[in-house]
């Protein structure tokens, strides 16, 4: 289906126009959150400090586990292996320094991939990675940096800082250099108490009808239903976000007389808001936060 141009995340609209021939298959969240949790749990056995970054990823501080085998490759053989025997499924590991460079490596030899950074070969393999690697530089900002001369991480650690300020401001200028030079400071932090829970998609082609809007609704409220219920919390305020095709973005919200993580009430608040908006024009991006818990 990749050959179709078909990836995560989009729409089934366009996928199905990409590939008709592609076969589809419903997606089973009870399942993956078992699953999910059984991987967590596994996780939990290796390393006090477990930061999650999604249903089936997270960054793991083994910091003072040395004794515990051989060698951190030895360590994350054990890990992989423990996956599969509990669960039938594959995982990929990266080890590194910090943050950046072990989500880095976890993604160099998908599937099934164990790929270990060590300090002194930070740049031998970083170096020659094409921008779109680093942390941050999403599509817009790996566009840009191509059409200033930067084709690799390598060229972005060698890049004068000033002008990256000019063009980026000094919060990404700086980010995008230190990362290319394999610098990140943050520490792996466990779960900390959330604030609100959400869920945003943008499209890839601006939506309009009122069908295609209201199963985009739908199936954001489901995320955030599912997401409440994993952090066994209730939001007693919904808020709606609406991005239209000229970058317009609005923002609403409403508090519930009692608070919920079902998604239906979640799905009527939202079209409730959405409805009130009275928009006309093509929708770029939609999303559903639940607050006030």
């Amino acid at each position: 289906a990749r050959r179709y141009g078909v990836h995560s995340a989009m729409p089934m609209a366009m996928a199905r126009k990409r590939c008709p021939q592609g076969i589809f298959v419903s997606g089973r969240h009870a399942h993956y959150e078992a699953v999910s949790a059984q991987i967590f749990a596994i996780f939990d056995r290796y390393s006090p400090r477990v930061e999650p970054l999604s249903i089936d990823e997270a960054f793991l501080d083994i910091t003072g586990m040395e004794q515990l085998a051989a060698s951190p490759r030895d360590y994350a053989v054990r890990l992989k292996r423990e996956i599969y025997v509990e669960t039938g499924l594959v995982a990929s590991v990266g080890i590194a320094p910090n943050k950046f460079l072990a989500k880095l490596a976890s993604d160099l030899q998908k599937p099934d991939g164990l790929v270990l950074i060590e300090a002194d070969r930070i740049q031998e393999l970083l170096w020659p990675l094409p921008v779109d690697r680093l942390w941050g530089a999403g599509k817009k900002t790996a566009g840009r940096l191509r059409q200033m001369g930067y084709a690799t991480i390598g060229d972005v650690a060698r890049a004068s800082s000033q002008e990256f300020i000019k063009i980026f401001g000094p919060k990404l200028a700086w980010q995008l250099i230190q990362l290319a030079n394999g610098r990140d400071e943050r520490r792996v932090e466990p779960v900390r108490e959330a604030k609100s829970i959400g869920k945003e998609v943008t499209f890839e082609e601006d939506i309009r009808s009122t069908a295609e809007i209201g199963r985009e609704l739908l199936r954001l409220a489901e995320k955030v239903g599912w997401r409440l219920r994993r952090a066994e919390l209730r939001a007693r305020t919904i808020q709606l976000k609406v991005r239209l095709g000229d970058f317009t973005t609005y923002t609403r919200s409403r508090t519930l007389m009692e608070a919920t993580n079902y998604d239906e009430a979640i799905y009527h608040t939202a079209v409730k808001l959405f409805q009130e908006l009275h928009v006309i024009s093509g929708i770029r991006l939609l999303g559903i936060t639940g607050t006030n818990f």
